[in-house]
């Protein structure tokens, strides 16, 4: 063999195993062995400027401590770098939320018949609102606000119970509500309560299978001192916005689940069991929680959904 070939042919280790199976020595390309350096450094260099090493309870922070951010309370606060603070900081500081905070006081500013005849400012509301209402009501009111009756009112028909006219909506998101029925077990006998719920069935053209009499002697103690239902429901039993009473000559039922009812029997007894039982319904006041701003987006989101009067 040539002392050329000898330079250009593969090395070995010199160990050989049944005389002739030998082991190459091939090194790892130079290229591969900067890289792995490079990688070093580069750890190093992050152990230095991030959080990395536990120390009993407590962690290195790094060096890069100048996140700042608001929290709940509205107080400045100042971190060293995690993905949970720059997150945060983020929210209330980066290029969408700037935006999205102009966009906000810009609402603010607005009237709510100019935000109602301005399509961009509608795309806005819309674009905000599904969040907020995601977040903060559809946990009640179902993800298509269609509510659940027994539990919570649907938000997108024509019932308004406190009123639907945007001024109402806004108090009603802002303030909260508190629905309330006295429960007429102690009041009413098995006579009475049968009579006034096939009346306030009769009421919405549910008495198909009524009993004459009993409809009439329920209407009896509806309207007089007996049950002094009117005092609620009103005098035409349409409701009363300033109570939040139901109106009971329409075909929406909010608590009795008569759509779901398979006879006229079965409607009975739902609703006797709401009247018996009565109502307690709390809605929370959002005003410690959200922003005016924020209720204002909420307020005609609701209002454009629900056929706002």
């Amino acid at each position: 063999m040539s002392s050329n070939e000898n330079k250009t042919s593969v090395q070995t280790t010199g160990h050989a195993w049944d005389g002739d199976l030998q082991e190459y020595n091939n090194p790892v390309p130079r290229w591969w062995i900067w890289t792995f350096y490079a990688t070093v450094v580069f750890s190093v260099v992050y152990w230095l400027l991030f959080p990395a090493w536990p120390i009993g309870d407590s962690y290195t922070t790094g060096i890069l401590n100048n996140i700042t951010f608001h929290n709940n309370k509205g107080e400045e606060v100042t971190t060293h770098w995690n993905t949970r603070s720059r997150f945060i900081a983020d929210k209330q500081h980066g290029d969408a939320a700037v935006s999205q905070q102009k966009g906000l006081a810009l609402i603010g500013q607005t009237s709510y018949e100019k935000i109602l005849e301005d399509p961009e400012k509608m795309a806005f509301v819309n674009s905000m609102s599904k969040v907020l209402f995601a977040d903060n009501c559809a946990a009640c009111h179902g993800s298509g606000a269609a509510g659940k009756i027994g539990s919570y009112p649907n938000l997108i028909d024509d019932d308004w119970l406190w009123g639907g006219k945007i001024e109402e909506i806004e108090k009603t998101v802002s303030q909260g509500r508190h629905g309330f029925m006295p429960a007429f077990a102690p009041t009413f006998d098995h006579e009475q309560l049968e009579s006034v719920a096939q009346y306030v069935l009769s009421l919405s053209g549910g008495n198909e299978g009524g009993d004459a009499e009993k409809i009439a002697a329920g209407k009896e103690i509806f309207h007089g001192s007996a049950g002094g239902c009117y005092y609620c429901h009103g005098s035409q039993a349409t409701g009363l916005k300033s109570q939040g009473s139901a109106n009971l000559t329409d075909h929406i039922w909010t608590i009795a689940d008569i759509p779901g009812a398979q006879s006229y029997q079965q409607k009975l007894d739902r609703i006797k069991s709401v009247i018996s039982k009565g109502v307690t319904r709390t809605m929370p006041a959002w005003n410690t929680r959200l922003s005016p701003e924020q209720i204002k987006l909420l307020t005609v989101y609701v209002h454009q959904h629900g056929g706002g009067q």
